[in-house]
């Protein structure tokens, strides 16, 4: 164990669209930021084969090589990128503690400011078939607003029963000929209004009592097996996409004894239009806290808000 802490003026937890938007201008104000990648270097997005609408791409982007250029691009200006996740904080003084790894590496930080951009983790059903689907980009998705474009004019599945589902079945509705809806229970969990609004829409179909059974298609989804609980019957329905709204969960778990959460466990902003949190010099950016929109272009925004909230905290304590 390292014995001696590494003091450092911001230093950057978690990385993805907010985190490296804020360690690029975090180090263009000269604030030597060190970023610590976290459990899924790059975030969500490296589990995203297309990406059409990040501004500055025309003809798109895989997720995997946008985030290898953002990266890139926070290297340019000497942000400190290393891997590795932060196992432990300790935001009770003035100075901001964090320790880094398990065991004999493990490394301890003291931070003059802190921006968490941990992100959030889509929940999965946790299917073979659709594990392997979204890890070779074969039609399987966490998020329609990305990816409902790909089937437009196709038949898709979407699994979910609460507010998100319903957005993202409406959402998938305007794009595609026909989406199936799939509810486990005999009732959803969303509100009334949300029902409502996915019962009148004429090309979505609810199936109640319904679980999915296996994603089917060898490189690309092309339907999906389901079974009805209370009947036991089994059919397939026709499919090209398959869409996963079961929830995220934020990143959030060992912020909990010194930031506020909120009852789903993202982090509360201190004061809304800015990126602070109740601890004063901890900073929040992107998914973390965004349980809204989820999308890199507004994680990017966050990463800035954080970022020169930041700057101008170490300004007002003289920390230069």
């Amino acid at each position: 164990m390292n014995q001696n802490p590494e003091h450092v003026k911001c230093l950057i937890i978690g990385s993805g669209p907010a985190g490296y938007t804020a360690a690029i201008y975090a180090a263009r104000a000269d604030m030597h930021p060190v970023m610590y990648q976290g459990m899924q270097p790059g975030g969500q997005l490296t589990e995203t084969t297309e990406v059409d609408n990040f501004p500055g791409y025309p003809e798109g982007i895989n997720g995997p090589a946008m985030m290898a250029d953002l990266e890139a691009q926070a290297k340019r200006f000497d942000t400190d990128v290393r891997t590795g996740f932060v196992t432990e904080v300790d935001f009770s003084g003035p100075v901001h503690k964090a320790w880094v790894g398990e065991g004999d590496d493990r490394h301890e930080i003291h931070a003059d400011s802190v921006i968490i951009s941990t992100g959030a983790s889509a929940k999965w059903l946790g299917l073979e078939s659709e594990l392997r689907l979204r890890d070779i980009g074969g039609g399987v998705s966490a998020c329609a607003v990305c990816d409902g474009f790909f089937y437009r004019g196709q038949e898709v599945v979407i699994v979910g029963a609460g507010d998100s589902a319903c957005e993202e079945a409406s959402y998938l509705a305007k794009l595609c000929k026909k989406v199936t809806m799939l509810v486990r229970r005999d009732e959803m969990r969303a509100s009334k209004a949300m029902q409502h609004r996915v019962n009148g829409l004429e090309n979505i179909e609810v199936r109640y009592n319904t679980e999915t059974v296996e994603v089917l298609g060898d490189q690309g989804v092309d339907g999906v097996k389901v079974k009805n609980s209370v009947t036991g019957e089994e059919d397939v329905i026709p499919a090209t996409g398959f869409f996963v709204a079961i929830g995220h969960k934020p990143n959030t778990d060992v912020f909990k004894p010194w930031i506020n959460l909120d009852d789903q466990g993202y982090i509360v902003y201190e004061q809304p239009g800015t990126s602070r949190t109740n601890v004063e010099g901890v900073f929040v950016a992107g998914d973390a806290a965004d349980k809204t929109y989820r999308q890199a272009v507004t994680a990017a925004g966050t990463g800035c808000m954080a970022a020169l909230d930041a700057e101008r905290y170490l300004a007002a304590k003289g920390i230069h």
